[in-house]
């Protein structure tokens, strides 16, 4: 994997996303407990897809995947799935529960794939809802899923004999008079709300297995409801911890190395039973050993396959083999093409670990999306406030879409300690131009190398100068134009 620059320290590259990583595992662990026992593993999953599919709707309608419309998109689609959900659950089933769930998942996911294609970018946006963003996440958005989930952990709490009743016995919940339509409704609703809010950082993968995991081995090694609650607490900050320090060493995406290894956790804690609960130890460490040699000669096999394979050019290349005979795929990548092929885990990380302002001003040239650029100027301002707050108001002056450059009006403004009063949205030309002359003359006045300008002649009021920005009688008016900057490909909302 590609280093862009000199690593930081581990302990400030990942405080944050370790702490939603907590904060993920403290609800889900409990949520799991409760799909463990209803027998409806994959509901986690739809839902998550389900949620999935809402942001993308949004997203194709011009509502940046991480705005408060986006989330209000996926949690109503979310809320549909949950009264799906809860209406399917009946006491005389012709069709297991579990076969909807599927068919449900499967069309969302259809649906993300139709609706995705009409939109620009579309693939960057189906890895990062897969994927999720979670070395992304900021304090704020850790703050606002620790108060989501803590509220929603407290409406569990207070109904908590409601909700046990229809997970363990939904039949005998009935017959005492419980509305179990109803209460089913309230729990999948809640149970959706925590799947939008945490499909939006985590991603789908990363979400159904911070659910499951957990509960599956918390479920494997007691019968105890509290005894599994904690032992998936434990479990899930250890194993939180230890992915997100192996991403980190090894240069992984954060998300699926965190998948990974719960995945390898699961695998270990299953072995470890399997030989402590055994009548006969030995047999059991027997199998174990000829299990590992069966793992060597699967993997013995895919090595010779491998060479069988590329000892024949034909099996090798096939149609790209002309290609290959003029070492095309031999070509040195600059760093800007090795980081344009990482995903957007990798590039998350390699800007956080980027120290060099050079690179990071070909990065922002390069990137094609309004999203890349700020994320490369965000980066810029923490090492050069210079450089920084030029490429925020670069793309402050294009015409990307009103999220970006409210993002990036709103850093200008801290830089500046002073609020711009303006809506991008509906401000016409000339007010935009004014308010990006203010800005430039706030920053001109910070940088301690700046030199006094020579004020140009006072204009008559109402008329403009070469910016486009309004003149006032008495008023200096910078005459600089504004940076070329490569137009965006998203629509604007």
């Amino acid at each position: 994997m590609f280093h862009v620059l000199a690593t930081i320290s581990p302990w400030r590259l990942m405080a944050i996303p370790l702490a939603e990583c907590l904060v993920l595992v403290g609800i889900h662990s409990y949520l799991g407990l409760h799909v463990i026992r209803r027998e409806v593993i994959f509901v986690d999953l739809s839902l998550a897809q389900i949620a999935a599919l809402g942001t993308t709707v949004g997203f194709l309608a011009g509502i940046h995947p991480h705005s408060t419309g986006a989330f209000l998109f996926s949690l109503s689609f979310t809320f549909i799935g949950a009264a799906i959900f809860a209406l399917t659950r009946t006491k005389r089933r012709h069709v297991p529960q579990e076969a909807i769930i599927g068919l449900v998942y499967a069309l969302a996911a259809a649906l993300v794939i139709l609706v995705i294609d009409r939109a620009p970018h579309g693939a960057e946006h189906i890895k990062e809802m897969m994927t999720g963003s979670i070395l992304w996440v900021k304090g704020s958005e850790v703050i606002e899923a620790a108060i989501a989930y803590s509220a929603v952990g407290l409406f569990h709490f207070i109904f908590r004999d409601k909700f046990m009743a229809i997970t363990n016995n939904a039949e005998e919940a009935e017959a005492k008079g419980m509305n179990v339509a109803f209460w089913d409704l309230l729990f999948y609703m809640s149970f959706g709300f925590v799947i939008t809010f945490s499909v939006n950082t985590a991603g789908v993968l990363l979400v159904f297995v911070f659910l499951v995991v957990p509960a599956v081995i918390g479920a494997a090694i007691t019968h105890s409801f509290r005894g599994q609650l904690i032992i998936g607490w434990v479990l899930g900050t250890i194993v939180s911890m230890l992915g997100l320090a192996l991403s980190y060493w090894l240069d992984l995406p954060t998300g699926p190395a965190v998948v990974a290894f719960y995945g390898v956790v699961l695998l270990l804690v299953a072995l470890s039973l399997y030989i402590i609960r055994t009548k006969n130890q030995i047999k059991a460490l027997r199998n174990l050993v000829l299990g590992v040699l069966a793992l060597g000669l699967v993997v013995l096999y895919f090595e010779g396959l491998k060479k069988v394979i590329l000892s024949n050019h034909r099996w090798a290349h096939g149609e790209y083999s002309a290609a290959h005979r003029h070492g095309a795929h031999h070509k040195k990548q600059t760093a800007v093409q090795k980081y344009d092929d990482m995903d957007i885990e990798a590039k998350a990380q390699a800007l956080k670990r980027s120290k060099d302002m050079t690179k990071l001003e070909k990065l922002f040239v390069a990137s094609e999306t309004p999203d890349g650029q700020l994320k490369v100027a965000e980066r810029a301002l923490q090492i050069d406030r210079t450089a920084g707050s030029t490429m925020l108001v670069k793309i402050l002056s294009s015409n990307a879409p009103v999220f970006f450059r409210n993002e990036a009006l709103g850093h200008l403004a801290k830089l500046c300690h002073k609020q711009f009063d303006i809506d991008l949205l509906t401000a016409d030309h000339a007010a935009q131009a004014a308010m990006i002359a203010k800005v430039r003359q706030c920053l001109a006045a910070l940088s301690p190398s700046s030199k006094p300008q020579p004020a140009t002649p006072a204009q008559p009021r109402g008329a403009t100068n070469s910016n486009g920005a309004a003149g006032q009688p008495g008023m200096a008016v910078p005459t600089v134009p504004p940076p070329t900057v490569p137009t965006s490909r998203h629509p604007s909302p």
